[in-house]
């Protein structure tokens, strides 16, 4: 039965789990997407991120869970959903016959607010001919059509599946503008999913950080990085193992020399070290990257 009152949220997972057979895709996923956000969901290939967005899609059911779209059952109330989000996969799936003017009014029979201006100053931008078949697109160029399809509606809700992968980075540099500018000039909401950690970290203010269908952490981009901490130690004496250090989730080096990513208070972290044998030759905030490998290297060790 449908929610009686439609949920502010454009995207909300609680207890999500997803098994295909023996395989466990998705695992306990609890998560919330407020309006407005750019929200990154990364991972390795294979760690779940398709699985959830085909489930946004209302393509797959739980195994166990809920997923809604501003509080509806995507599976349900297919129509109602559908009608917005606009979707773009990781394949760039289009039909390779039609001519792209073709495409677009094809796609605009499906959605009341098209928005034919909006759609050609894309084109334009993109510098897609609308006489080209979709089969002589170039792969970066049949990547910018799905986006001209999935945006021209302006849904309030942008789901893009690797959405960059196996682009050149011009390409990707016009795909994660376009979503800057729909984020900043009309507040909507956009969760996209991707293995490309540094192009998440550019475009993304919050992210959900998944292994192996596991949530391994959510939060603001701005926190996340804010209680993370990396440090370049030299110490008195050589070493097998680094030093043990409140929160560390991660060391690499050898000898006198390592690296480690910390999770907690700066200071507290200072302060041990002050304490040791040791100088500190570096210290910054870890890249995205550098968080997801330490947390999900953790995660993985204890499950």
């Amino acid at each position: 039965m449908p929610d009686p009152t439609p949920s502010p949220f454009p995207l909300e997972c609680t207890g999500l789990s997803r098994r295909f057979r023996r395989t466990e895709a998705l695992h306990d996923i609890t998560l919330r997407v407020e309006p407005g956000q750019v929200f990154g969901v990364v991972g390795e290939n294979g760690a779940g991120k398709t699985t959830l967005m085909n489930l946004a899609m209302g393509l797959l059911r739980p195994t166990s869970g809920s997923i809604r779209i501003f509080g509806m059952d995507p599976v349900m109330e297919p129509e109602k959903t559908l009608a917005r989000i606009g979707y773009l996969s990781e394949d760039h799936d289009l039909p390779g016959w039609m001519r792209l003017h073709e495409l677009m009014s094809y796609t605009a029979a499906f959605f009341p607010d098209w928005d034919q201006d909006y759609a050609e100053s894309m084109r334009e931008q993109f510098e897609l001919d609308p006489g080209a078949k979709v089969r002589q697109l170039s792969r970066g160029q049949r990547a910018l059509a799905g986006l001209l399809c999935a945006m021209a509606h302006r849904p309030p809700l942008l789901l893009l599946d690797e959405p960059s992968s196996g682009l050149d980075a011009v390409v990707r540099r016009d795909i994660l503008g376009a979503i800057i500018r729909t984020v900043a000039d009309e507040g909507r909401t956009v969760v996209f999913s991707s293995h490309l950690l540094d192009e998440v970290e550019r475009v993304a203010d919050h992210v959900a950080l998944i292994r192996q269908g596991r949530l391994v952490e959510t939060g603001s981009m701005e926190h996340l990085k804010a209680r993370h901490h990396r440090v370049t130690l030299r110490l008195a004496e050589a070493q097998h193992h680094a030093p043990d250090l409140p929160g560390m989730l991660s060391a690499t080096g050898t000898g006198r020399e390592w690296t480690l990513i910390c999770e907690g208070s700066r200071d507290e972290l200072l302060g041990h070290i002050a304490g040791l044998p040791a100088e500190i030759m570096e210290q910054g905030v870890p890249t995205l990257e550098e968080i997801f490998v330490a947390r999900a290297g953790r995660k993985a060790a204890k499950v």
